[in-house]
């Protein structure tokens, strides 16, 4: 043993060396980072051309080349532009969880802009990705912080615009008129005819949903003026606010209006529009008409379900493929490093500390360089599955419902009143579900607000049949609770509040907190029909409940009888 010793020492000092000289070297290139503008004006000219032509998913493989090799700080307003593209296509394809974690990349940068439009952009996007995940009040807040950046007239009055679309969407109709109201009368709107349409038109809605007689002027006028400058898609919007006017005083102008919309949102591509056009058609038709606006409305429903889903597979596809490529060029880069500091340590050195160098800084890299690359494609594929699963979950569960909703509608007679209000009820299930999947994968919130938010996700299943009694949430110290535990109790609770809601047919659900000195105890209990205990297989939601509580060291007890309610104590450490 003792004859190894000055060996392994020496291998010591020069491992050491090296590790030092390579340090160096990494500081010095750090140091001054690598000119890639005009790469990425090449780039983003061809992304652009893409994104032009609506083919958004080379668009959307060559903003994330260009992300890539964009320095976020040398180069920060292209990488933050670049972020915003990528994350509206991904709010385009539906993918909002995604566009939400783009946006948030770009967010560490921000202080490096110059030009305030950039910032404004990545303020108006997120807004844009929290309205369609129906986030209301993360919305108005990005609007809101858009508004006050010091930017042109015409953005802050898009920012105005924008704060009046969440009002609308939270049913606040005479806090968006005044709104609109105002905006009508700015020069920079009226002179651009597409943005003065679009304020007529909301401005009519607003004077509908407070039953003013205004509204069929206000639409008119705005109808004129989009059919004046061909303008489809604002067109069919008007078209369709006309038609639920119209809804149920004068069926047939209300048919006619609902005709045209559906017409002009299939010319534009826009199969949202297609869908409410369809809605309004089956409200107002009946017979051979109604099933055929039905049918047709399940087909589109789920074929938008499809197409979302493989974009959302194809978007994810691109991210991992970009971010391996990437992988392979640094290492690419890197023996390219390592061959030329050979080099010219060659010069300096006999042909034994040649190769023990040679062999000491292979062996560094390629460990370095195994350990780091195997956990960088850990992390990527399991965000690739994670995505995929998201997507694929989508799908799935909604397919039996689908499928249901398309036997009912071919096999009963849609003439009677009753098959007819199931039939809406159904499709109405149907987008709820989707809305209710997206819901489920948004992350969860962990800070000082946590208490509120999750109240809110309490509340969220509280309706005119279920009746929920929430006592001592409060006497919990949630700031002082791991964020891991936080999450997981917000989980767990969510899971058996859907639990409920699908199965139990409960009318009356109560959840107790208490805290003692150790740990939290919560009692979860409904009036539902309950389960045989003896054959009950925690599968599925039970299933997912009882490892997640396991996960934080947690306990669980489950107390249920056939038509005796549901009982859940559950117990973890602070």
């Amino acid at each position: 043993m003792t004859t190894k010793r000055p060996q392994i020492n020496l291998f010591i000092i020069l491992l050491f060396l090296i590790l030092f000289s390579c340090q160096k070297r990494k500081e010095t290139s750090n140091a001054v980072p690598k000119n890639t503008k005009s790469q990425v004006i090449k780039l983003t000219v061809i992304a652009d051309r893409f994104y032009d032509d609506k083919k958004f998913d080379s668009a959307f493989y060559y903003y994330n080349k260009i992300k890539s090799i964009c320095h976020p700080i040398t180069d920060s307003e292209n990488f933050i532009s670049t972020l915003n593209n990528i994350a509206e296509i991904q709010r385009y394809h539906g993918d909002y969880d995604g566009s939400e974690l783009t946006l948030t990349e770009a967010i560490p940068y921000l202080k490096y802009v110059k030009k305030q439009k950039h910032i404004w952009n990545n303020y108006i996007e997120f807004g844009n990705t929290y309205l369609s995940k129906g986030d209301y009040g993360n919305a108005n807040l990005y609007y809101n912080k858009a508004l006050e950046l010091k930017t042109s007239e015409w953005r802050k009055l898009s920012a105005e615009n924008n704060i009046a679309v969440v009002l609308l969407e939270q049913h606040k109709y005479k806090e968006a008129l005044q709104i609109y109201l105002r905006l009508s009368k700015e020069k920079e709107i009226i002179e651009v005819t597409e943005n003065y349409a679009k304020v007529l038109d909301n401005i009519g809605f607003c004077y509908f949903k407070i039953g003013d007689i205004q509204a069929v002027s206000y639409f008119n006028k705005a109808l004129q003026l989009t059919n004046k400058i061909n303008d489809n898609w604002e067109s069919a919007k008007v078209n369709l606010h006309l038609a639920k006017f119209y809804y149920p005083n004068n069926v047939d102008s209300s048919t006619k209006y609902a005709l045209v919309s559906y017409d002009k949102y299939t010319s534009v591509h826009d199969v949202d529009g297609r869908m409410s056009a369809l809605k309004q058609l089956i409200a107002n038709t009946k017979d051979h008409e109604l099933k055929k606006y039905s049918l047709l409305y399940i087909k589109v429903n789920d074929s938008i379900t499809e197409v979302r889903q493989k974009a959302k597979n194809q978007f994810a596809k691109i991210k991992y493929d970009s971010k391996k490529e990437k992988e392979e060029n640094l290492k690419l880069k890197t023996h390219k490093a390592e061959n030329e500091l050979q080099l010219e340590r060659q010069k300096n050195r006999n042909i034994i500390s040649y190769i023990l160098i040679v062999l000491s800084l292979s062996l560094i890299v390629v460990l370095y360089f195994y350990l780091t690359s195997r956990g960088n494609r850990e992390k990527i594929e399991a965000t690739y599955k994670s995505e995929t699963r998201i997507a694929k979950k989508l799908h799935d569960e909604l397919a039996n419902d689908i499928y249901h909703t398309m036997a009912f509608a071919e096999n009963r007679n849609l003439s009677i009143v009753e098959n007819k209000e199931q039939l809406l009820i159904n499709l109405d299930a149907i987008y709820s579900r989707t809305r209710d999947i997206s819901k489920e994968n948004s992350p969860v919130i962990t800070n000082e607000k946590y208490t509120f938010y999750l109240k809110e996700m309490i509340s969220g299943f509280n309706t005119s049949n279920i009746n929920f009694i929430l006592n001592d949430i409060e006497s919990v110290p949630w700031n002082e609770i791991e964020k891991n535990k936080k999450i997981t109790i917000y989980r767990i609770l969510q899971e058996l509040l859907v639990n409920m809601k699908k199965h139990s047919s409960a009318t009356l659900v109560g959840i107790n907190f208490k805290k003692t000195d150790k740990s939290v105890i919560i009692n979860y209990t409904d009036n539902g029909k309950g389960i045989d205990i003896n054959n009950m297989i925690f599968k599925n939601g039970l299933h997912n409940v009882e490892n997640r509580i396991l996960s934080i060291k947690g306990e669980i007890d489950i107390d249920t009888e056939p038509n005796k309610g549901f009982k859940v104590f559950i117990k973890f450490p602070l």
